[in-house]
């Protein structure tokens, strides 16, 4: 072994210790350093919250509508005439299908928002628009996108080939504004949909509970119907009085949820807290992101101080302890 191996030896556990002083003493000797860097970034910070459009959060609240007449009828049927129509090779099912939870999902569905955006023409709306005149309550349109003036879009879509986005982005971009959440307490629930006009924000939240209550009014009204026409052929093949009491009774719960399809507006979801045009923004936190902006301005500049300040201790530690070494044939004599 050489001396320089035991010098090292020796000498490095006691270099690696870290005294706060010294570490004071490197963040105060690059004080202009970090004030600089934070400055920098809290100034960039500002002008990007400053620049950053208002996004407006609109709201409703809805109840699930109590079930009435054919799924609590039918299940009160089944426990009643379910041995006899088993006997006929007919199934009246069992419990009612929780026809709440059957909306919610099929609200967020890929093909129900496709078709909801295709058939209120949400399209421009929700993909071409970046920011909202409050003056002139107007949507500002990205121009290298969509050319507001002539209707058309400009920038082709990589995978489709065509100007206008597809419908699986339209469908993305959707479920990215949408929000959907129910309290598990009372069964209530939230629907929230944010755009940067809180018009528009509204409107469509409007339009949604007012599809989704259409679609599964349509979508029982045509079960319904299919469910009288198949009873209807049963009730002629069979000669079994009981038999036949059981298909008209089961006639008589279709036709009532035919009509209550019929009369009713708000078929699964009753509105409880209309959407109403929210008047304060919901994003973005300016005074956050000037905050966080700047922390992080000053934790890297910090950073860099210290590393500057410990490099070039260690790079002058090695030349002191260099020169300090004696030669080789100064150990021999």
């Amino acid at each position: 072994m050489n001396s320089k191996e035991f010098y090292q030896q020796h000498r490095f556990p006691e270099d690696d210790e870290i005294d706060l002083a010294e570490l004071w003493h490197a963040i105060w000797s690059g004080k202009l350093l970090i004030i600089g860097i934070s400055a920098l970034f809290a100034i960039s910070s500002v002008f990007y919250a400053i620049n950053k459009p208002n996004i407006y959060r609109a709201t409703t609240l809805l109840a699930p509508v109590s079930e009435q007449g054919g799924a609590s009828g039918l299940s009160k049927m089944a426990g009643q005439f379910g041995g006899l129509a088993s006997l006929a090779g007919i199934s009246l099912g069992g419990g009612g299908t929780d026809k709440t939870g059957l909306a919610l999902e099929i609200l967020k569905s890929r093909v129900f928002l496709e078709n909801f955006i295709a058939k209120h023409k949400l399209l421009p709306a929700l993909m071409a628009a970046n920011n909202w005149d409050a003056n002139s309550n107007t949507l500002i349109f990205n121009e290298e996108i969509y050319n507001s003036e002539t209707k058309t879009w400009l920038q082709e879509d990589q995978a489709s080939k065509k100007t206008e986005p597809s419908s699986w982005k339209a469908y993305k971009a959707f479920k990215r504004v949408l929000s959907v959440s129910k309290d598990n307490e009372n069964g209530m629930i939230t629907l929230a949909i944010e755009h940067y006009s809180p018009e528009v924000a509204t409107q469509w939240l409007l339009w949604l509970v007012d599809d989704i209550n259409s679609t599964m009014r349509e979508q029982d009204k045509v079960e319904a119907k299919n469910s009288i026409n198949y009873l209807s052929k049963k009730l002629q093949e069979t000669q079994l009085a009981d038999m036949q009491t059981v298909f008209y009774q089961l006639i008589e719960e279709q036709t009532k949820t035919i009509m209550l399809a019929e009369v009713s507006n708000e078929y699964v979801l009753r509105t409880i807290d209309p959407a109403n045009a929210p008047e304060e923004k919901a994003k973005p936190k300016r005074a956050l992101i000037v905050v966080f902006g700047t922390m992080l301005g000053g934790i890297l500049s910090v950073l860099i101080v210290l590393i500057r300040y410990f490099s070039n201790k260690s790079g002058n530690s090695r030349l002191a302890s260099t020169d300090s070494y004696p030669s080789t044939s100064t150990l021999s004599k």
